[in-house]
């Protein structure tokens, strides 16, 4: 039985025009409805999750002739929840409190219509998921990764702790210089969060051949080394093996105060595509170079590791085949970069 419930966090309120704003705020997330009638007002201080969707037509229905149709659309709008649904058994009493701050956000950033509030964090505890580079960059996104609860965690690196590398790479301190980075991460993140499963290995990648062997079986790749470099290096090769393999990619990184992250996935634009078109548009940057804050390092393995929750969970609902970052030094300068795929590329043309 389904309990309609307009989510607390999307709580409406009118205008003085009498439109009903619902959603709060946020762009992307509130809407706006004409409601001169009063019905829509009326339908929605109805689903207050005590009534089910039979209870709440008929109590429209005598005012508002098509009031089936009414309910049926605030219900697919993304605002409404079912209040009946609760927590899904696959997930243990302390991951049920662990995980309660996840839970609310997903309820507040999804709009897709009355998906319970527990199922994209069932979704990220059922992912694979590999972070290839513990670098500034991959250091921050693995630990975001497994503090979200992704189910597994694979990481993989092959240098070691440097005292240069404390500046801006999070799981490492002073005792740790000259030990393998991944031996240091992975008892990190496992004394983090003990529902995930954290693996590593330490190893370079060389060539497609490895990144191909290295990503099967796992459902995302979180790509944070910068070696080989562009063009024809790492990322080139994360894309040809990713989408062979079916297997959607992030792949972020800073260069100076600019940081970037690209989300790609087979059947839509491809990163050669994109680094085609925004090198002809000056969007485009390597990353790696020298000269990173904790900050900007923090912030670009942050903006990695939530592309890859919105891949796994589908919050945002964004299509991949795009960049998107900041510019630490010109914040107005907010970078989106989305192009079609190109017709003769040998991994996403038509």
């Amino acid at each position: 039985m389904t309990l309609p419930r307009v989510k607390p966090e999307h709580h409406p309120y009118r205008l003085d025009n009498g439109t009903i704003r619902i959603g709060g705020e946020i762009y992307g997330i509130a809407s706006e409805i004409e409601d001169p009638s009063g019905h829509a007002w009326h339908a929605l201080q109805l689903m207050d999750g005590t009534r089910t969707r039979a209870e709440i037509v008929t109590a429209l229905a005598d005012s508002c002739p098509d009031a089936a149709e009414l309910v049926a659309t605030l219900l697919d709008s993304g605002h409404v929840e079912d209040a009946s649904a609760g927590p899904p058994p696959e997930l243990t009493p302390p991951e049920l409190e662990r995980y309660a701050r996840n839970v609310a956000y997903f309820r507040w950033a999804s709009l897709r219509p009355r998906e319970p509030g527990w199922a994209p964090q069932l979704l990220l505890k059922r992912a694979r998921v590999v972070v290839l580079g513990l670098g500034g960059t991959g250091s921050h996104a693995a630990w975001a990764l497994t503090a979200a609860g992704v189910g597994a965690v694979h990481c993989v690196d092959g240098d070691r702790v440097e005292l240069s590398n404390l500046s801006r790479q999070a799981l490492y301190g002073e005792a740790d210089i000259g030990r393998p980075k991944v031996e240091v991460a992975v008892a990190r993140l496992r004394a983090l969060n003990s529902h995930v499963e954290v693996t590593g290995e330490n190893r370079r990648i060389g060539s497609p051949e490895e990144l191909a062997r290295l990503v099967a079986g796992f459902d995302v790749l979180a790509l944070c080394a910068d070696e080989p470099r562009e063009p024809g290096g790492i990322r080139r090769w994360a894309n040809r093996v990713c989408a062979a393999a079916g297997i959607p990619w992030v792949g972020g990184g800073y260069a100076g105060p600019q940081l970037s992250v690209g989300v790609f996935a087979p059947g839509f634009p491809c990163y050669e595509c994109l680094r085609a078109e925004g090198e002809r548009h000056g969007r485009i940057t390597d990353f790696g170079w020298p000269g990173v804050l904790s900050t900007s390092g923090g912030l670009s393995g942050m903006l990695t590791a939530h592309a890859v929750i919105s891949l796994v969970t589908g919050v945002p609902d964004i299509a991949p085949g795009y960049a998107y970052g900041l510019n630490l030094v010109a914040p107005d300068d907010q970078i989106f970069v989305r192009f079609p795929g190109r017709d003769e590329c040998e991994v996403c043309g038509a």
